[in-house]
């Protein structure tokens, strides 16, 4: 199916037959994707009296208990109040989900203490003036080890606080990034691009948010698409999510 968007004055035929999900899945397995010293996701049948919410049990359904980090285990969206001090909710802040994004795919720069980062240069090279809504920024090298990858303790690369700004100066308000974080695992809890981005506490940005750990397949082209940013209505600073795209065949 081929729908036509319009959008801030220019007009987007987008292919809304393929669906491209960018989502990292949540499963129990060990070899799931975290961050943060996090355990992986459990899943755990209710039990009350001789009932279990188990079929294998002898339960009459499956009825479990799931346990998980939206920060630590797989895919997530957050808002302003993942920093701020007062409680906000990424239920709260997010509340339209159909975007026009820009993929890009960048090779991390090499810094002298050997930290890998997205800079400054490198966004201005690969957007060419282009200023999205939503930016897509998916790392090299890229396999689907990401669909697997123990974070923690590993220092993943992150985006430098000036590359930050021009991402904040460009006007983007949804950042997709397929590391656990924007920042530095370790920073002494500076949080710095996170306060760039939300403008956090002087002009709070509450309207924006940054998705964390998603994986862009290799055979997903640089260029424009629609962005369909999923989350589940919680009334917590992140949420587990599942951005999807669909390729723009044309823009008029």
């Amino acid at each position: 199916m081929i729908a036509t968007l319009f959008h801030k004055g220019k007009e987007y035929r987008v292919d809304f037959y393929a669906p491209i999900d960018i989502s990292i899945p949540l499963h129990t397995g060990k070899d799931c994707t975290s961050a943060w010293y996090v355990n992986p996701m459990s899943l755990e049948p209710v039990r009350m009296g001789d009932w279990v919410g188990d079929v294998n049990q002898g339960g009459s359904v499956n009825f479990r208990t799931v346990t998980f980090n939206p920060h630590g285990n797989g895919t997530h969206t957050e808002c302003v109040g993942h920093i701020s001090k007062e409680f906000v909710t990424i239920n709260h802040c997010l509340k339209k989900f159909m975007f026009i994004a820009e993929v890009v795919t960048i090779l991390p720069d090499s810094l002298d203490n050997g930290d890998f980062v997205i800079a400054e240069h490198q966004l201005k090279q690969a957007l060419e003036g282009t200023k999205p809504e939503a930016l897509i920024i998916r790392t090299l090298s890229n396999n689907d080890d990401k669909l697997h990858m123990q974070y923690s303790n590993t220092n993943p690369p992150y985006i430098t606080p000036e590359a930050m700004q021009y991402i904040h100066d460009m006007g983007v308000e949804h950042l997709l990034f397929d590391m656990p974080s924007v920042d530095k695992e370790v920073d002494g809890g500076i949080l710095a691009s996170h306060h760039i981005f939300w403008q956090y506490p002087h002009n709070t940005q509450f309207h924006k948010t940054i998705t964390e750990m998603i994986y862009v397949p290799n055979d997903v082209f640089d260029g424009t698409y629609a962005l369909n940013l999923q989350i589940a209505s919680f009334e917590n600073d992140a949420s587990p999510s599942k951005p999807v795209l669909y390729k723009v065949v044309s823009v008029h």
